[in-house]
């Protein structure tokens, strides 16, 4: 068993662990109830996502990339804010209303 990510909160854990699962590698979420007791302990005590397979472990940490992205890019159909002026410009027009900047792809 390996250890691939720590995760900010319980939630992204759980969400990383259902993700990997739907790629068919097993884990576990090992420490998601210590945080409840941080108030109490010296450290910060964060849960851990652990590949049960080592074998898994390559592809694991190439679906964990694809997971934070995921997480970072805004979905398709959201606004988008302009690099050049920051207007808010909705999502289906690619050219910016204010100034005429063109959308970057991201």
């Amino acid at each position: 068993m390996q250890r691939l990510y720590e995760a900010r909160d319980r939630f992204e854990a759980q969400w990383l662990k259902d993700f990997l699962a739907d790629h068919h590698i097993e884990s576990v979420v090992l420490g998601d109830y210590l945080s409840g007791a941080a108030g109490d302990l010296p450290v910060n005590v964060f849960p851990a996502v652990w590949v049960v397979e080592d074998r898994d472990l390559t592809r694991a940490r190439e679906l964990l990339r694809e997971f934070q992205h995921q997480l970072t890019a805004p979905p398709e159909g959201w606004a988008w804010r302009c690099p050049e002026c920051g207007e808010v410009v909705e999502a289906q027009f690619q050219i910016c209303w204010n100034c005429g900047a063109i959308r970057e792809k991201g």
